[in-house]
């Protein structure tokens, strides 16, 4: 347990995992901001799950820069896909080339981000109910296990082979109490969490209700056609259910998507253009058009200063069959 674990973005996400992997006796650093740092530093991080209330004494900072960071670091990416950019540019800054980076977040564009700065690079398919709306706390939601984080190396190492840093980080979460495994092909978990996603912004901008669901399943499905044109692998939605099984059981609703809770925390920014708009972006590589995808971050975006799930979404499938 020597491993130096630096999460950098300690939100619903990386907060949860953060503490899990203090709690197991992990060196852990957080990275955080605003009145969340404030209250990590303050008063430490309330991590709740429904098995434990514990408030607990992380390190935390404000930017990596704060760190004396040798290379031999293992950095939890866990911000939102809108601020990679951003953060692995002052990561880089302060961190040599060799440290390892693993983007537990959800998206498909992070790992391609972090290969400009960084040669070790690996990607989680992020299953982790989780919750952060006030400062100081963090919550995960599933009663039997809080998350499943599969991970593996970006690209892939050849012949099929399971890299041994992610076996490490994959038997760290494992101490954590989460359901880990090390992959050979992560990426295609991720193209199937990817789709799962899609829906994150009807969440976010739509009232909830039988039209919401429609206008998801229709995002989702436009999502599978366009990869399935891109010739870009996938899992099979039924293996990605088996692999869920029953570890990830929620006794009652949580508040909603990672994207919803951006818009009701007031974050000023959605990654809902890394998430829809990674399908846009394929079909207009293809020649062709993505147009309930192309909507549904149109309107989330335009909701970053409005009031979440405030459209009908009848109106927006009166759109899209108009079109």
């Amino acid at each position: 347990m020597s491993r130096h674990h630096i999460i950098y973005g300690a939100g619903a996400v990386g907060g949860v995992v953060g503490g899990l992997l203090h709690r197991a006796g992990h060196r852990v650093t957080l990275i955080a901001r605003g009145e969340h740092l404030e209250a990590i530093l303050s008063h430490g991080l309330h991590l709740v799950t429904p098995h434990l209330d514990e408030t607990l004494d992380v390190p935390a900072v404000e930017g990596p820069e704060e760190l004396d960071l040798t290379g031999e670091e293992v950095v939890h990416v866990a911000v939102k896909s809108d601020a990679t950019a951003t953060v692995l540019g002052r990561l880089h800054a302060a961190a040599p080339t060799r440290t390892a980076v693993v983007c537990l977040q959800n998206g498909v564009h992070n790992e391609r981000a972090a290969l400009r700065w960084f040669g070790t690079v690996l990607g989680v398919c992020v299953m982790l109910p989780a919750t952060h709306l006030s400062p100081g706390e963090v919550s995960a939601g599933s009663e039997n296990v809080p998350a499943i984080l599969d991970i593996g190396r970006v690209p892939a190492l050849p012949d099929g082979r399971v890299d041994p840093l992610a076996e490490e980080v994959a038997a760290a979460y494992t101490s954590a109490g989460i359901v880990s495994e090390p992959r050979a092909d992560i990426m295609a978990w991720k193209y199937r969490k990817l789709v799962s996603n899609l829906g994150n912004a009807v969440d976010a901008a739509c009232r909830q209700d039988d039209d919401a669901k429609e206008l998801a399943r229709r995002v989702r499905a436009e999502g599978e056609e366009v990869l399935a044109a891109a010739g870009i692998e996938v899992v099979p939605a039924e293996t990605d259910r088996e692999r869920r099984g029953d570890l990830l059981r929620t006794t009652q609703r949580g508040p909603g998507s990672s994207t919803y809770q951006s818009l009701a925390r007031r974050t000023g920014s959605l990654e809902v253009d890394w998430l829809n708009g990674e399908i846009v972006s394929l079909a207009h590589g293809l020649g062709r058009e993505a147009p309930a995808n192309d909507l549904l971050r149109r309107v989330a975006n335009g909701l970053v200063d409005g009031e979440p799930r405030s459209v009908a979404a009848r109106d927006l499938l009166d759109r899209l069959d108009r079109a």
